[in-house]
């Protein structure tokens, strides 16, 4: 059924605001039109908003949801797979249970895509991809995977395989070694691959090594979790030497060296927020951190990084760098647009246009503020969650 949504102001993503604006979605979950005078077919359910405000789903770039196990214990964790420091072959798709209640507590937080990484304890994790938050399945929540190979700095790997396992890698310059090694490894893999296909001849296919070959041929960029400025920009020298592209994951101590990051055209996840600082490479933590990447031209994503910091607290979190001094339209784009493109993703979600999957959330006052908080969340044109009124 056509749904026809109505009397709402409507922040597009793209910078633009619509005053008693009306959305259209199709069956098909597109948006039909978006605007003030748009006509409503006879067969249309009508919504109506007046007093609203209405933004595109959040999009959350760097997420354990589904995966973690928080809320049910060990048994169910599934984010890391400890034993091998280099494990490119495994991907998360395979370890998210889809019905987990951090996707509710995703959808609450008026998140309606997500993309989900493996965890932080080796120097090359595994690969990432992208879903919608409502479903069963999770082949069917699927947008785009892979989204990236998920790599790791700084202290823990340095714990999970130099402390726990008293193996390498036990240091910084361990974990570099061990990535260099691994893209060195899959350069050579690709060779013989190559020249295997050449000339007609079988080739064992590893599936570790077509990770990496992915990075290499920059189908998927490398996702490396770095918290302090010294690991960042090993990661930078390290992805320069293999042109590959990246980007850096919580990004904590990014604005110690904000000018060099911008300079590298960065993509920075930045996060959590609303955070201690638990462990010596977050000492420097600060929420004003995205600000001031952002005022340097680094490309700036917000993520909760699930459960670190709830979901459900997610525009809680984009209010306090509101607050430090990001604008309104740069703090929502850093929450939507940006992470959808940093994804790859852009012409599906990540703002309020034409074509694009009916994603958004019903506020009940203006971004981040007390009164704008998430009454109702859609996906593709369906209420997947709606606030309980007491």
């Amino acid at each position: 059924m056509l749904l026809a949504v109505r009397g709402a102001k409507i922040y597009t993503g793209r910078g633009d605001i619509i005053e008693k604006g009306m959305l259209l979605a199709g069956d098909d979950g597109k948006i039909l039109d978006v605007g003030q005078d748009t006509a409503v077919p006879d067969n249309a359910e009508i919504l109506d908003l007046e007093g609203r405000v209405i933004i595109p789903g959040l999009i959350d770039a760097h997420t354990h949801v589904g995966i973690w196990g928080d809320g049910e214990g060990e048994p169910s964790q599934d984010s890391n797979e400890w034993i091998d420091p280099v494990t490119a072959g495994v991907s998360a798709l395979n370890g998210v249970n889809p019905l987990h209640n951090s996707f509710e507590g995703a959808r609450e937080g008026g998140i309606t895509t997500v993309q989900i990484l493996p965890g932080s304890v080796n120097p090359v994790g595994g690969l990432c991809f992208a879903c919608k938050t409502a479903g069963s399945i999770i082949d069917d929540m699927v947008i785009k995977n892979p989204t990236g190979l998920k790599g790791a700095m700084g202290e823990n790997p340095k714990w999970a395989h130099g402390q726990m396992q008293k193996k390498a890698p036990a240091s910084r310059m361990g974990i570099a070694a061990a990535i260099r090694e691994f893209f060195l490894r899959a350069g050579e893999y690709k060779v013989k691959k190559n020249r295997a296909m050449e000339k007609g001849e079988f080739f064992e296919t590893d599936i570790r090594m077509e990770s990496g070959l992915m990075v290499l041929d920059r189908k998927i960029p490398f996702r490396v979790h770095a918290h302090r400025h010294d690991d960042i920009a090993t990661a930078l020298r390290i992805c320069g030497e293999f042109a590959i592209d990246c980007s850096i994951e919580h990004c904590t101590d990014g604005y110690l060296i904000a000018d060099y990051l911008g300079k590298k055209n960065t993509v920075a996840m930045v996060g959590p927020g609303l955070s201690s600082s638990s462990k010596l490479e977050t000492a420097g933590f600060s929420d004003e951190n995205a600000v001031i990447l952002s005022r340097h031209g680094v490309k700036t994503c917000l993520i909760t990084d699930h459960p670190f910091l709830n979901c459900r607290y997610f525009l809680a979190y984009a209010s306090i760098v509101h607050k430090y001094g990001l604008s309104l339209q740069d703090t929502l784009r850093a929450i939507t647009l940006s992470p959808a493109e940093a994804l790859g993703i852009e012409e599906r979600t990540g703002s309020l246009e034409v074509g694009k999957d009916a994603d958004f959330a019903v506020l009940g006052g203006e971004p981040f503020t007390l009164k704008g908080r998430v009454e109702s969340t859609f996906i593709e044109g369906k209420c997947v969650w709606r606030r309980k009124l007491y």
